[in-house]
């Protein structure tokens, strides 16, 4: 088949690509070009930014896709204009949607692709689910069938790996080199990285396999643990000592550093599972990359390009594990003292 692929140069998007070109399909991306990528050379490359309808109508127009898979739609006019270009050339399109789109906490876990979506919880998410809804709206079974894909955290080469405070490469060093790390709460909410290369396959499948069409599908770990866990995991695929963690209330962590505690604000404090019967049934999702795997992996192709920062990079992990630890020292001293 003759695969249209907008954003195919992410660290998913790569994955994706690479197993379509091995699977035998023609493929096309439409890239920015802002970033050298690392696609096969047999992918026809487009530059162009798809916000820009034009764009992606010529590109559409030149390739004459069977099916589109949109890695980079994140609103409902986004939605609503690749709808309109696309409908009558392409017979399916395969949207990559986010489990961001879930509202949380979960009435209860793990959580089906039918968990309520209101209220968002970011305005991201509310982005993601408008865009969900005008492409359902556009489904046609037999003409233009509507696949959306939810996936969790995605990890792979070409990527860091996720902590409380964020993304920075220096997280590894300080895992290596068994200085504190911040952990908000207290370690137990609950986590579940996924390897891009397991990922791609169910795109794989949404593009390949029938009868998916006006479904919605969960692609995510099969391996959750506890943040402590986490931590203690990556530690152990680096060979690093035992993690120094050090435990910080997340309403202290979003008060004294907004802007690095998103991700903590929208997804960290949460524990949820994700249920991935479907996507396994349906387009051949399997989890295969173990975790200890997946980071060593992940950290070689770092090490390989002198991508890990030093630990000390990041000075605010250590004045807030230095600070917490001086708190609540002298709380405890304080009632130690009678006082």
């Amino acid at each position: 088949m003759d695969v249209f692929v907008i954003g195919g140069t992410g660290l998913l998007g790569t994955g994706i690509v690479r197993l379509l070109v091995a699977a035998g399909h023609d493929v096309t991306s439409l890239q920015r070009g802002e970033t050298d990528d690392d696609l096969p050379s047999a992918v026809e490359r487009v530059a162009g930014d798809r916000g820009d309808p034009s764009v992606l109508r010529g590109a559409i127009r030149d390739a004459t896709p069977d099916v589109v898979v949109d890695m980079a739609c994140f609103d409902a006019d986004a939605a609503r204009d690749a709808v309109e270009i696309c409908r009558g050339v392409a017979d399916r399109y395969v949207f990559c949607s986010t489990i961001d789109v879930y509202h949380r906490p979960p009435p209860r876990n793990p959580v089906a692709e039918s968990s309520p979506r209101n209220p968002p919880v970011s305005d991201y998410a509310a982005g993601k689910i408008a865009a969900e809804d005008a492409f359902f709206d556009a489904h046609d079974p037999g003409e233009f069938e509507v696949v959306v894909l939810r996936p969790w955290n995605t990890y792979g080469e070409g990527g860091t790996l996720v902590h409380t405070l964020g993304t920075g490469s220096s997280y590894i060093d300080r895992i290596r080199e068994g200085e504190p790390v911040v952990v908000h709460g207290d370690g137990t909410s609950l986590w579940g990285p996924c390897h891009r290369d397991d990922v791609a396959r169910a795109f794989v499948g949404a593009v390949e396999r029938p009868g998916v069409g006006g479904r919605a599908y969960n692609v995510t770990s099969e391996e959750t643990m506890t943040w402590n866990q986490y931590h203690e995991r990556v530690a152990a695929a680096l060979d690093a000592p035992e993690p120094d963690l050090v435990h910080v209330p997340t309403e202290v962590l979003r008060a004294v550093a907004p802007d690095r505690t998103r991700m903590l604000r929208d997804h960290f404090r949460y524990s949820t599972v994700f249920d991935n019967s479907r996507a396994k049934a349906d387009l051949g999702f399997r989890y295969t990359v173990g975790f200890e795997e997946g980071v060593h992996r992940v950290v070689s192709w770092l090490d390989d390009r002198d991508a890990v920062e030093p630990w000390d990079a990041d000075p605010l992990s250590d004045d807030l594990a230095a600070a917490w630890r001086e708190s609540t020292d002298a709380f405890v001293a304080g009632f130690e003292s009678g006082g």
